[in-house]
């Protein structure tokens, strides 16, 4: 249970959890993609927006897994709708395919919720060659935008009703390298930190959100991108860090946020009405935080849009 549980301005806190904050809102006729929906906070995000009425189709590495959650989220809620389909965000392949796949589903796509990723890891190259962090927390979620945009754009104007494109990121992204992004070292093993590298990936993801956000107020269309915190979580994103991961399961119950508090940000972006036609902001237990200086960065924020167009062609 998290110790510290104060009110933000939005009445809700780091002990809010995702039910709590979604309480009585109604998300019937939304359609929603969630990544990373096997395990975690991702898994409860996919159950809450569920339980209000959402059209969930969770993107899955692990398709077993995946049908797993599924079962039990339909078993717990009958009229859920919850599809699954599988997703790997390292590979760049199996990003166009899963875009591909959903736009010929013909389902309108409301809220994309870039949830999935990895933590620390060794140095490992992603099937495209590219730092596997970087690659899967950043690379593969800016293109599945991308690729999505347009069916959310259609459904933006034909509902009437708001888009909302959030990226679950970290306050991790403050512990960086110290240029902020490695443009020019991206697969440099030799300056390779896990940490730094996780870091880098998480800033990524505000920075995406940041720019994007921009872009979408010059087109005029009615979605907002929003990256977020979601607080300090016992999950299995800590496996890679050795010792670390057995301290994290000791004490995590006392200090760290559960896993119904750990979604509760990401329900928050996605549903709440308080949320309406705020783009381009950080948020942190359920209230808008502030990013890290590089976080506020537009240049920095641009750069990483054009590095990363090129990397996705």
């Amino acid at each position: 249970m998290w110790l510290f549980g104060r009110k933000g301005p939005s009445g809700f806190s780091s002990s809010s959890t995702a039910e709590e904050v979604t309480q009585g809102i109604d998300g019937t006729g939304l359609t929603a993609i969630v990544t990373g929906a096997s395990s975690g906070i991702g898994t409860e995000t996919a159950r809450v927006l569920a339980l209000r009425g959402v059209h969930v189709i969770m993107g899955v590495r692990n398709v077993a897994a995946g049908r797993d959650v599924k079962e039990a989220i339909v078993k717990e809620i009958p009229t859920a709708k919850v599809d699954t389909m599988e997703l790997d965000l390292s590979s760049m392949a199996s990003v166009r395919k899963f875009a591909a796949d959903f736009s010929s589903s013909g389902h309108p796509l409301n809220l994309l919720i870039n949830n999935a990723g990895i933590m620390a890891t060794p140095f490992m190259l992603s099937k495209d060659n590219t730092e596997l962090q970087f690659a899967t927390n950043h690379i593969g979620h800016f293109l599945l935008t991308n690729l999505l945009l347009d069916t959310m754009k259609k459904a933006a104007r034909t509902s009437k009703r708001e888009g909302r494109i959030i990226n679950v990121s970290s306050e991790a992204h403050r512990y960086t390298y110290k240029e902020g992004i490695h443009f020019d070292k991206i697969n440099d093993q030799s300056g390779y930190s896990n940490f730094a590298a996780y870091g880098q990936s998480k800033l990524a993801n505000v920075l995406h959100a940041n720019e994007l956000a921009k872009r979408l107020k010059v087109d005029g269309v009615d979605i907002i991108a929003n990256s977020l915190h979601p607080g300090a979580i016992v999950t299995n994103l800590f496996r890679h860090m050795g010792p670390i991961s057995g301290l994290v399961n000791i004490f995590g119950k006392i200090a760290l946020k559960n896993v119904q508090q750990g979604a509760a940000t990401t329900c928050y972006v996605a549903l709440h009405p308080q949320v309406k036609g705020r783009s381009g902001e950080y948020f942190k237990d359920s209230n808008i935080g502030q990013a890290s200086a590089h976080g506020r960065n537009a240049e920095l924020a641009k750069k990483l849009w054009d590095f990363s167009m090129n990397m996705v062609k």
